[in-house]
C-alpha cells in the first residue's frame, strides 16, 4: 500500500490513535492536518504526514492524484465545514469515507446553572448576562469573534502555548493578565483551583467529550456556582455504519476495509 491509498483527516489525539492503528496494520497511510501544531501532535506516527488547509477542490485533486481509497475524518467535532468539504470531496472523487467522532459525555446531564446554545453568537447572549469574567476554553480560532460579541466583558483566553496562538490573543487586545497558554486536558482538581484563583465568573466551553476534559471542566465550576455555556456540536455529515465513535469501532472497520483488499 502506499501513503496515498488511505487518508486520515484531523490534528486530534483521536487521529493520531487512528494512525497508531493503521501503522500496527501496515497500512500505508497519509495525515493531513491544517496547522503546525496538529503536526507536532502528531508525534512520531509511520505515515506520512502533509500540513496545511485544503479547499474542495484541491480535496477532489488530492483524492484523485494519489487514487486514495479510504478518507477518515478524524477533524474534531465542531469543524463543521471542514466535515462538509470532507464529504463532497470524497462524492465527487468516489472514495469511501468514514466519520470519526469522539461520543458525547452526558449529553443529557442538566443543572440550573448549565447552558446549551447552538452557536457562539447565542453563547455570547446568554454570557452578557451571568456575569463580567468570562473564560473561554473554546479554543484560539474564533477569539475575534468572542471579542466582538462580548464587548466590555474580561475575557480570559485559555489556549495552546504556541507562539502563533500567543501572539494572536495579544492582536486582539489579551493582556498578560488575560492570557493562559496551557496544553490540557486538565483535572478537576486543578480547574477548580484555576476558576477560584482568576475569579471566573461565567466558563464557556464545547462538548468536547472525555478527551478534551469535558466534564473535569464542568463539575468544579457548577460546584463553585459558576454558570457553564456548552456550544452544542454540529451534526455530522456521514450516518450509518460509516459513523464510529470510539477506538474499538475503528478497529473493526478497518479489519472490515483489509478484509477486501
Amino acid at each position: 500500500m502506499t501513503a496515498g491509498d488511505v487518508l486520515v483527516i484531523g490534528g486530534t489525539s483521536d487521529a493520531r490513535q487512528i494512525c497508531q492503528q493503521l501503522d500496527a496494520a501496515g497500512v500505508g497511510y497519509t495525515l493531513s492536518v491544517a496547522t503546525p501544531t496538529g503536526q507536532q501532535l502528531a508525534g512520531n506516527i509511520r505515515g506520512q504526514v502533509r500540513c496545511g488547509r485544503l479547499e474542495l477542490g484541491e480535496m477532489v485533486a488530492w483524492l484523485q492524484q494519489n487514487r486514495t481509497r479510504w478518507v477518515i475524518d478524524a477533524s474534531h467535532p465542531y469543524a463543521d465545514v471542514v466535515s462538509r468539504n470532507i464529504a463532497h470531496a470524497c462524492e465527487q472523487a468516489q472514495v469511501l469515507l468514514s466519520r470519526y467522532q469522539r461520543p458525547e459525555q452526558v449529553p443529557d446531564l442538566t443543572h440550573p446553572l448549565l447552558f446549551y446554545v447552538a452557536s457562539l453568537e447565542a453563547a455570547c447572549e446568554q454570557a452578557r448576562e451571568l456575569g463580567e469574567r468570562i473564560l473561554l476554553t473554546t479554543g484560539s480560532k474564533d477569539l475575534a469573534r468572542w471579542r466582538a460579541g462580548l464587548p466590555g466583558k474580561t475575557l480570559l483566553a485559555r489556549v495552546l502555548p504556541v507562539p502563533d496562538v500567543v501572539a494572536q490573543c495579544a492582536a486582539l487586545g489579551f493582556g498578560v493578565g488575560d492570557i493562559f497558554a496551557l496544553c490540557g486536558p486538565f483535572s478537576a482538581e486543578f480547574n477548580a483551583a484555576f476558576y477560584r484563583q482568576y475569579r471566573v465568573e461565567v466558563m464557556i466551553t464545547k462538548a468536547s467529550g472525555a478527551e478534551g476534559g469535558y466534564l473535569e471542566k464542568i463539575e468544579p465550576a457548577l460546584a463553585a456556582g459558576i454558570p457553564c455555556i456548552v456550544i452544542t456540536r454540529p451534526q455530522t455529515v456521514v450516518v450509518g455504519e460509516e459513523r464510529l465513535d470510539s477506538q474499538d469501532a475503528f478497529s473493526r472497520r478497518l479489519r472490515r476495509w483489509l478484509a477486501t483488499q
